[in-house]
């Protein structure tokens, strides 16, 4: 504080004109140690210095301390609120991993059953083919067995026929009036004839 009132004084000095020291300028400049006063070295300026940073000091320690604290909490949070970000972003990582581990798990298991459903779909359409295959054999061959039978039935018929044609024909070649009435005598006496 006394030297705040020093400054002071030195400041509202008076000067004479033309530079010529008056008042208590004239009695510092006479009296004071004149290493003190050395020109351009002048220890008064360096104590003004210490006293003005002194009092900004005083002054500006509890604003600047108050948003000091307030910038070291906002970091200090930013930094908690990035220690949490990272901590969620690592648990998605290790989430992701492990759905990425159990996709290889799931696609060789999609792999094996299409695998598995292909050879049965395979196999199932092989016995298909195999039954109807039996079956269309077994439908050709009765169908051939049919046809068989009909054309059979059909020889026989025509044989017959053809059969009881020809003997018509060697009947008729053999025939003549004299047997053709000897047949029909004795057709006669077989029912029970002519008496």
């Amino acid at each position: 504080m006394l030297v705040l009132l020093s400054n002071l004084i030195l400041l509202f000095a008076e000067s004479g004109g033309g530079g010529e020291k008056t008042g208590f300028l004239k009695w510092w400049y006479e009296n004071a140690d004149p290493y003190l006063n050395y020109p351009g070295f002048e220890a008064w300026r360096f104590m003004n210095l210490a006293i003005f940073i002194g009092i900004a000091v005083y002054l500006l320690k509890k604003p600047l301390s108050e948003a000091f604290k307030a910038k070291r909490e906002a970091i200090r949070s930013d930094l908690v609120k990035a220690e949490e970000e990272r901590k969620a972003a690592l648990a998605k990582l290790t989430d992701a991993e492990a759905k990425l581990a159990r996709l290889d798990a799931e696609k060789s298991q999609v792999i094996a059953d299409a695998k598995a459903e292909a050879d049965a779909e395979r196999q199932r359409l092989e016995e298909e083919a195999e039954s109807d295959a039996n079956r269309l054999r077994g439908q050709a061959e009765s169908e051939i067995t049919r046809k068989t039978q009909q054309v059979r039935a059909k020889l026989k018929r025509f044989s017959a026929e053809e059969s009881i044609r020809r003997a018509e024909e060697k009947i008729k070649q053999a025939m003549d009036a004299q047997k053709d009435s000897e047949l029909v005598k004795a057709n006669i006496q077989s029912i029970g004839g002519m008496k």
